[in-house]
């Protein structure tokens, strides 16, 4: 079975992520970069034949690299959930999750490839157990993703999600010890990821997207702004409820000018923007001095990252 989270022990520390849409690829390598800063390379290949022809392309253009590939599933590719961890010993805890999803997918357990994030416990409090990420996509799909690469001869090292690769961006802005949310924006909707220490504690999606919230000021963009504001609000409240041991410090955003004035004044934790070049060394790709074009490849940034935080 294929294992799609565990980062796994190699001789490069290098990771080249890759993301397969339907009319181009985006990449992104991280290397080591000057004053401690990783140095980021990020490009994306436009195509209007096929994705394995276009892969195939970008194998040509790589050469001979000293890397690890990981591929990153989109949003609908993959199920996540939040669930109490069996008690049962660390070797049989993936098998024990799967058989708690049976209920919650939509095709057979046994067609499924599970793997599980453990949620760190409060270390004072010994009644309780602990949580579970469960990651689950179907085998099916998980086998067609690792022949399309290993016929472009770019084969797969890892499968990753965005919530584990928004985490590996979060972790170069916490401060020890304390809980970083994160709010991601696309076309597609936002992700709100609470971090602490490189744990991923909480990953929750929101179906309001870039296009309700940006452009000019509107009844209805005020509209979906307010509903925002009620989702996170109550994400984060559910948060204190379940982790109350992780105190949150702020909410970083990936910058959307409208959408950062108005948590700012509506949410009760400190908010500001995200901005890549605080923490990496961006001279590589001169394109990612747009946030725009940061939101696009933020993702890919992540899962490239994998080498920065235990996986």
């Amino acid at each position: 079975m294929f294992s799609f989270l565990r980062r796994q022990r190699f001789r490069s520390p290098d990771w080249l992520a890759v993301v397969v849409h339907t009319d181009r690829i985006d990449l992104a390598l991280v290397e080591g970069g000057t004053q401690g800063r990783a140095l980021l390379r990020c490009h994306t290949e436009r195509f209007s034949d096929s994705p394995a022809e276009a892969l195939g392309r970008v194998r040509r253009q790589l050469g001979r690299g000293g890397f690890m590939c990981s591929n990153l599933l989109h949003a609908g590719a993959y199920q996540m959930q939040l669930t109490e961890a069996p008690k049962v010993p660390p070797v049989e805890m993936r098998e024990a999750v799967r058989w708690k999803l049976k209920d919650l997918l939509d095709y057979p357990v046994d067609q499924a490839t599970v793997d599980v994030v453990h949620v760190p416990a409060d270390g004072q409090d010994n009644a309780h157990g602990h949580h579970v990420f469960a990651v689950s996509a179907r085998n099916a799909d998980v086998a067609a993703r690792m022949r399309l690469f290993h016929n472009a001869n770019l084969p797969l090292h890892a499968i990753d999600v965005p919530e584990m690769a928004q985490r590996n961006v979060a972790h170069l802005f916490e401060q020890a010890n304390r809980g970083l949310g994160v709010l991601c924006m696309d076309a597609n909707g936002g992700l709100l990821t609470v971090t602490r220490d490189g744990e991923l504690f909480l990953a929750r999606r929101t179906d309001i997207g870039l296009a309700q919230i940006e452009g000019p000021a509107s009844e209805m963009r005020e509209q979906a702004l307010d509903k925002l504001v009620l989702e996170l609000q109550r994400s984060l409240d559910h948060f204190d409820r379940q982790f109350s041991y992780v105190s949150l410090s702020r909410l970083l955003v990936t910058p959307v000018p409208a959408l950062l004035r108005h948590l700012q004044a509506n949410l009760d934790v400190p908010v500001d923007a995200l901005e890549l070049d605080a923490v990496m060394d961006l001279s590589a790709v001169p394109e990612l001095s747009d946030p725009g074009r940061q939101r696009e490849y933020f993702h890919v940034i992540g899962a490239a990252m994998r080498g920065e935080v235990g996986a």
